[in-house]
């Protein structure tokens, strides 16, 4: 069974509390999805080190769930 769009979303922000989480259906059937994630919490992780950290968010499933991921701190206002 597929995930939600806000499941992903909740996921990813119970696991990095300061992130803030958009999610785009790609294909519009609920199985192929993009997220853009933005935390300050990043500052300073490598690109691989941000990537670990919204696939261990998910449990792992980052694979069969996410097929193009954005990742970026937070930009100062």
């Amino acid at each position: 069974m597929p995930m939600a769009a806000d499941d992903i979303a909740a996921m990813i922000k119970a696991a990095i509390p300061d992130a803030e989480v958009e999610i785009t259906d790609l294909a519009g059937d609920g199985d192929h999805y993009a997220a853009r994630v933005v935390s300050e919490s990043f500052r300073g992780m490598t690109r691989v080190a941000q990537q670990r950290a919204v696939y261990a968010a998910l449990g792992g499933r980052m694979g069969g769930v996410l097929h193009a991921l954005q990742l970026t701190t937070a930009v100062p206002n």
